[in-house]
């Protein structure tokens, strides 16, 4: 068999398996598997295997000196023979395939096409990095002299000007100390009028006269015709380096950056109705999406942490074992869930956690509870992600309003996802609008190319 061969087989391996995967997740039984451990139905495919040659083999024959006679028959090994535990009689545990949840992400985002990359919130740690960073006070040592010298060089070429050029300004023909600033100023010399009182004062001083006194030129314009100004950066070039005034304002000192490692944690809340309405079959649709994307959220972050939440009329809080087989004879106020799950999230600060709510249910709310209260929740709520899943095997009950009360609303909003399910069939369509959702955010999913199989996914 050549590597060509080999690596097709492999391939088929791959593919089969996400196939295995899908029908899993659709049929399969999902309480063989834990939070921590899948175990996947697979149909047995050969594996690439060395084979040796027996051409180039020694054998033994029947003859009584361990030579074969010719024409004699040779018999098959007798320790060959069919007997219990031999390949191929056992079944059970050489028929699943276990994955942990990372590898169960990987395999969905293959199957479905998706691509969420999750985002670190919590610190955990900080640590010290390069010396790229400065600050304005450090040791000695780690004086960054390039960076010393570019903000003392800059800050010059910002302030210094040609003070004697300025000083022609108070010898124009009738212009006072307010003129020659005014002047200066139009011109783009950054002189303060204080400089220029204290020069004129000092003319005045040597020439004991009134600055009106000291006329060369008859007009500014005169004074810009005749003298050419002598820019900082000329003399700089003229006498060097030296004549820049380093300041210690300039210093800047090197020191690590500080590098935070943030953990890539997510909090989920589930949300069930348990009503009297939401019978077997419906609880078992639930099952089915909810408990996938438990696993694929697991193996996508660091840590993860999963609240549980079911309502009639009122909510509370359970485990995960009885979530998906509670039900009620009440009736049902889906906003008493999100009024318990908000509860819920203050423990867990949106700054620091991922966050995401999903709930589901056949639909049905009571009277107008939808529109006044589960909607303006679900947008106060700060969350990666709200989904939720409506369950109607057979399609929606005239009375089953919230899904597309909460699409006509919220349908547009980056966050929110609303997927209908009615039968098994439906399931890995509804697990793709929701984590797909989510995705778009950092990532770009072709929906065209991870159509489902045989048909287009809403």
């Amino acid at each position: 068999m050549g590597l060509t061969d080999d690596r097709e087989r492999f391939r088929e391996v791959g593919e089969q398996r996400r196939e295995d995967l899908a029908e899993f997740i659709s049929h399969g039984d999902l309480g063989r598997s834990g939070p921590d451990r899948v175990k996947i139905p697979v149909k047995i495919v050969d594996l690439p295997e060395f084979e040796y040659d027996k051409r180039e083999a020694g054998g033994v024959g029947q003859g009584g000196d361990g030579q074969p006679q010719p024409g004699q028959p040779v018999d098959p090994d007798p320790d060959n023979g069919d007997e219990e535990g031999d390949p191929g009689e056992e079944g059970g545990e050489h028929e699943y395939y276990e994955m942990d949840p990372e590898e169960f992400a990987r395999e969905l985002d293959e199957e479905l096409g998706l691509d969420l990359e999750p985002k670190g919130k919590r610190v955990v740690e900080e640590v010290e990095g390069d010396f790229t960073d400065t600050a304005r006070a450090g040791p000695r040592g780690t004086l960054d002299v390039d960076e010393f010298f570019k903000r003392g060089l800059k800050r010059h070429l910002a302030t210094d000007f040609d003070e004697e050029y300025v000083r022609e300004g108070l010898r124009v023909a009738g212009a006072d100390v307010d003129d020659a600033f005014a002047w200066a100023r139009e011109q783009g010399i950054p002189v303060s009028r204080a400089w220029i009182a204290d020069a004129a004062a000092t003319l005045v001083e040597v020439r004991d006269e009134p600055v009106t006194a000291l006329d060369r030129w008859e007009s500014f314009d005169a004074l810009d015709d005749e003298v050419d100004r002598d820019p900082v950066s000329h003399r700089i070039r003229r006498e060097g380096l030296d004549s820049v005034p380093f300041r210690r304002e300039d210093e800047r000192f090197r020191h690590p950056e500080v590098i935070e490692k943030r953990e890539r944690n997510v909090v989920v809340v589930n949300v069930r109705d348990a009503s009297g309405s939401m019978r077997e079959t419906k609880r078992e649709l639930v099952e089915r999406v909810f408990t996938p994307i438990d696993w694929y959220l697991t193996g996508k972050y660091d840590a993860a942490e999963f609240r549980y939440v079911v309502h009639d009329a009122e909510a509370w809080e359970v485990d995960r074992e009885e979530f998906f087989g509670i039900q009620s004879g009440g009736g049902t106020r889906i906003s008493s869930a999100y009024e318990l799950v908000e509860e819920i999230l203050a423990e867990y600060p949106y700054s620091e956690w991922n966050r995401y709510v999903f709930a589901a249910g056949d639909s049905e709310n009571s009277g107008s509870d939808t529109t006044d209260s589960v909607i303006p929740l679900m947008e106060s709520i700060d969350a990666n992600l709200h989904a939720y899943v409506e369950t109607q095997p057979g399609g929606a009950a005239p009375n089953a309003r919230h899904a597309d009360e909460v699409e006509n609303a919220l349908g547009n909003t980056d966050n929110v996802a609303v997927a209908r399910v009615s039968e098994p069939d439906d399931v890995t369509d509804a697990i793709y609008e929701i984590l797909s959702t989510e995705s778009s955010d950092d990532a770009t999913v072709d929906r065209g190319a991870t159509a489902g199989r045989g048909g287009e996914r809403r």
